[in-house]
């Protein structure tokens, strides 16, 4: 028998996002400059002309994009100590545009820029520090760039300083600082922020545990197209959490976590389809929504799409097809699939067997592995 299991997702991948390669908008200036008398400034040695020349170079305002000479123009006011310079010439040679692509002087340039406090160099050498990406790798000193721009107001740099105090990552860990950083990122409608913020209020972690909190939060991030937060929000709607219970709201928020391809939702928008519960049963949206989360490794929804092959439930009776996907379940530990695979392999003639366990094999080829907890 088949038990509906709602878990909650209790964070995120938390792989380092890319940040965008751009640079900050040409410098201020008291009136607008004609292009010919920025270029004469720049050439007189004015180091914010030189930045904004480079500029103009480097997006193609007004004049044919040509990167070479926007790092030429951006080297010449960097060497001033144009911050904003030092920060483009930066992403000049993290990307290859203009110089030959050159991780390690990249890393020099942000540094410089960092030094002098500009926030989206000390994020981006952040990000470097804990990918080794141009600088020495050091957890540390991730979190100590992601706090100086954070303080400076950046979310994506609170989010990720929230993170480092959530797992201790470089610094002591420290749920309620994580909190509060969190609190500040969401506050600026940070999608993972308001997420990973609402897995502190339903678990109490460093804040008092509060479901309607909670659900406040994954709601934010849910709108937003977040699929944990989704997924979250609908395990808290089926449970009736931090808001009255609705299946048929849950089913709502699985459904759109489980089409950006999250699988956890795909299994319990499975289960729904199977059990009725939020809309009426459905055993072949059942078995599409299993065979999708199975796919990618999730191993109970393995365990219901045997289930549902070896019974014809859903789908005409399979089971050999049963015998693998079991098999493939039982590979990774579970008790249930194990024992569900030696009862259907007592029913099966040697031909069926080694057919099944020639598509386990193949399947297991094909299947993604399971992802780390959540």
């Amino acid at each position: 028998m088949k038990t509906v299991w709602f878990c909650l997702a209790v964070g995120l991948g938390l792989a380092v996002a890319p940040v965008p390669a751009e640079t900050r908008p040409p410098l201020p200036g008291s009136r607008e400059l004609s292009a010919e008398m920025v270029r004469k400034l720049a050439e007189a040695g004015d180091a914010a002309s030189q930045y904004n020349l480079g500029y103009s170079y480097y997006r193609g305002g007004g004049r044919p994009q040509d990167y070479a000479a926007a790092a030429l123009w951006f080297r010449k006011a960097a060497e001033q100590g144009v911050f904003q310079a030092q920060f483009a010439l930066a992403i000049c040679y993290r990307e290859g545009h203009g110089v030959t692509r050159d991780e390690v002087e990249a890393g020099r340039w942000l540094r410089k820029a960092a030094d002098q406090g500009d926030a989206k160099a000390q994020l981006l050498l952040a990000t470097c520090h804990q990918t080794g990406r141009g600088v020495p790798q050091s957890v540390s000193e991730a979190a100590q760039w992601f706090q100086k721009a954070a303080e400076q107001g950046v979310a994506r740099a609170q989010y990720e300083l929230a993170v480092c105090l959530r797992e201790g990552r470089g610094v002591p860990k420290d749920p309620a600082a994580a909190a509060q950083w969190l609190q500040r990122a969401a506050e600026q409608n940070d999608a993972r922020a308001q997420f990973l913020l609402g897995v502190h209020c339903e678990a109490g972690d460093g804040v008092p545990q509060n479901y309607p909190d909670a659900v406040k939060h994954f709601r934010a991030a849910a709108a937003q197209g977040l699929a944990a937060a989704q997924y979250n929000l609908g395990v808290l709607c089926a449970h009736g959490r931090g808001v009255p219970q609705d299946h048929a709201e849950a089913v709502q928020w699985f459904r759109l976590a489980a089409e950006q391809g999250d699988a956890q939702a795909q299994f319990n928008l499975g289960l729904c389809c199977e059990k009725g519960q939020g809309l009426k049963p459905d055993l072949a949206a059942a078995v599409q929504w299993y065979r999708r989360a199975a796919e990618q490794g999730d191993v109970r929804s393995q365990l219901n799409l045997g289930a549902c092959l070896a019974k014809g439930q859903g789908l005409a009776r399979d089971p050999v097809e049963a015998y693998a996907w079991f098999n493939l379940a039982a590979a990774a530990g579970d008790a249930n699939a194990l024992a569900a695979r030696d009862s259907l392999q007592k029913l099966m003639t040697p031909e069926q067997l080694a057919e099944g366990q020639r598509r386990a094999t193949a399947l297991a080829a094909k299947v993604t592995p399971p992802a780390p907890p959540r």
